[in-house]
């Protein structure tokens, strides 16, 4: 009796944990009815020192993605697959803007940002701000990100990694990992713009 016992235990706590992993992954599933979750109003400052809205990409299909640009492997790795789908839309890569938003506004000026997204294309948009603009941003995309000291005295930034996808009215439409390869991004785009 106490086996059962204790493989049901297990069975509820396993069925406990996939329910729980399943809301949390569609709770920002693309669908209309969470097209207010995620996303919102930002007050930042481009590559060219610039201030920029939300409002100023509107009309714009985005591809939206937080990091910094000290991080050693995931962000470069998004924003390389970012702009290898842009090479692979066509005619609508002109209806789409990719934007970087730093986590990590002390180190990443607008200056900063300017040489960092040039190299992954001349569409690319860096937005930094004040510490307080990013958490509002970081906040709004349901972003995570942590300061983690390193052995050097330095830090790194500990993040979420998730590219969201915009609708032209600013809209929340879908979200893709980081590493999804070009090819997927690209012809799920196609399908998603007129």
């Amino acid at each position: 009796m106490t086996n059962y016992l204790k493989t049901l235990g297990y069975g509820f706590a396993i069925a406990l944990f996939a329910l729980l992993a399943y809301t949390a992954y569609t709770r920002f599933a693309g669908t209309a009815s969470n097209a207010g979750v995620v996303g919102g109003p930002f007050t930042l400052i481009d590559q060219n020192g610039r201030t920029v809205t939300d409002k100023d990409f509107k009309g714009r299909w985005l591809i939206v993605y937080f990091g910094y640009t000290h991080c050693p492997d995931a962000c470069p790795t998004a924003l390389n697959n970012i702009g290898a789908t842009l090479d692979q839309l066509g005619a609508k890569r002109s209806r789409v803007t990719p934007i970087f938003i730093t986590i990590d506004p002390a180190r990443d000026t607008a200056a900063t940002l300017k040489s960092y997204v040039a190299s992954f294309g001349p569409e690319f948009v860096g937005l930094t701000g004040s510490d307080a603009a990013i958490t509002a941003a970081e906040q709004a995309y349901h972003v995570y990100a942590a300061k983690h000291p390193t052995t050097d005295g330095g830090y790194d930034m500990d993040h979420s990694s998730v590219l969201y996808v915009m609708d032209p009215d600013g809209r929340f439409v879908t979200n893709f990992a980081d590493e999804t390869d070009p090819a997927t991004l690209a012809e799920r785009l196609k399908s998603l713009i007129p």
